[in-house]
């Protein structure tokens, strides 16, 4: 008897080594739950920032739309309106600026924040006959202009 309790048999080593995987188990589990425990913890220290974050970007996205549809809507304006002989003199003001240099009507209405329309409807009906300014064709069959002082 004496030999059989001193040397292990096979189910005494099967015990010991589930013995072994039942403590690596039982350690597993020990961390999941505090691992557990510091994800809710985590979260409790960071959800009230995460809360006022997300507060100051609606706030940020409200002012941000309000901003827009102020620029937007002065976006949308024809720009710099003219009253009647302004706005031929403040064309070739900008032509006396820069005497070098011929400009096509988009240009000009840059230049003035206006439209393009309205600066070549001024140039078809006054710009033609005035004599301070040269207008030279150009594009196809010449229906395109640039101006320039003389």
């Amino acid at each position: 008897m004496s030999q059989i309790a001193t040397t292990p048999d096979k189910y005494d080593i099967f015990i010991q080594k589930i013995d072994h995987f039942q403590s690596m188990v039982e350690e597993k589990k020990a961390l999941q739950e505090k691992i557990a425990r510091m994800h809710d913890e985590f979260k409790a220290t960071v959800s009230p920032l995460e809360q006022e974050l997300a507060s100051i970007m609606r706030n940020l996205e409200m002012n941000l739309s309000k901003l827009e549809k102020g620029t937007s809507g002065a976006a949308k304006s024809t720009g710099t309106r003219f009253s009647r002989g302004q706005l031929g003199n403040a064309i070739k003001g900008l032509l006396r600026a820069h005497p070098q240099k011929a400009f096509k009507p988009r240009e000009i209405a840059d230049a003035l924040n206006t439209k393009g329309t309205t600066i070549s409807v001024w140039f078809n009906k006054f710009g033609a006959e005035d004599q301070e300014i040269e207008r030279i064709p150009t594009g196809k069959e010449g229906k395109r202009f640039l101006y320039k002082i003389k």
